[in-house]
């Protein structure tokens, strides 16, 4: 039986995109726990401040956001879900400002860097990392920040009664974000509903390994949609391969897990969900 779930632990705060994510996915009577790090966002999970989290993954432009593969992993939470969120990046100040009034934009790095060909036009502009997008909204709405800028979401404008003087300012137009669903406990989901699979492992230094690894979930009809090498602190130009594969039946699945677990010198299951749609 699982927990009930009274509250969502989101990074940032009400108008960020977690919190869109949050909206989308769960009851709007739930309550958010607003964390400012994805190191808290576990802490309130493993405090069971929260049931559920939220954590953004990678994004199409600024690609994977590998701290929190670890954070996943040495944590030992499980994902249970993912969602893709289309993302629109927008500079907004308060009221009544022109773009050559400003002389700072903060924001998360991760959004900074979704917007760095913008920025490239506006070299007067220093760009500031903060921790959250809306965040920096709301604090330039609450303190009347003259000639610094945000970039968060519509609705942090809308939240925080900025004006928006850049609207889609990403660099690519197709922009989206995958974020998890996590939790200190494992979901219980029928086989049937589970297409996707997150697992992490280890091989030795053998020339062909990780080839005959790929090879493995190929002939098991896996299809591979992500790898993302981390190297192993304690053993130097060694590597942990952080993987998603998609499968048709849970069935093929399994046949490749229990010969990958014989293969790898450490293999971890970090999840099995039902794909998100994209």
């Amino acid at each position: 039986m699982e927990i009930e779930i009274k509250k969502i632990a989101i990074q940032g705060i009400e108008g960020s995109f977690h919190h869109q994510v949050a909206a989308t996915l769960f009851d709007k009577n739930l309550s958010l726990d607003e964390c400012m790090s994805f190191e808290l966002l576990v802490k309130s999970l493993k405090e069971n401040t929260s049931q559920k989290g939220i954590m953004a993954l990678e994004n199409s432009i600024a690609g994977s956001i590998i701290p929190n593969y670890a954070l996943i992993d040495s944590n030992d939470l499980h994902i249970v879900g993912e969602h893709y969120l289309d993302i629109s990046m927008n500079l907004m100040v308060l009221k009544g400002q022109k773009i050559e009034d400003i002389t700072e934009v903060h924001s998360h790095p991760i959004a900074l860097l979704q917007c760095a060909v913008f920025f490239n036009k506006y070299p007067h502009i220093k760009l500031v990392e903060s921790g959250d997008t809306a965040e920096t909204a709301r604090r330039i709405q609450q303190q009347k920040l003259i000639g610094i800028g945000a970039v968060a979401s519509p609705i942090a404008a809308q939240l925080y009664d900025l004006e928006i003087l850049a609207s889609g300012i990403h660099t690519v137009k197709s922009n989206k974000t995958r974020f998890v669903i996590v939790k200190t406990q494992n979901a219980i989901r029928d086989k049937e509903e589970i297409n996707k699979a997150s697992i992490k492992f280890k091989l030795d230094d053998t020339p062909g390994n990780l080839a005959t690894v790929l090879n493995v979930m190929n002939n098991c009809k896996l299809n591979l949609t992500k790898i993302q090498s981390m190297p192993i602190i304690e053993t130097p130009f060694q590597y942990s391969f952080f993987v998603d594969v998609v499968f048709a039946k849970y069935k093929h699945y399994e046949k490749a897990k229990k010969i990958l677990e014989l293969m790898t010198t450490h293999f971890k299951v970090l999840g099995e969900y039902k794909k998100g749609e994209q």
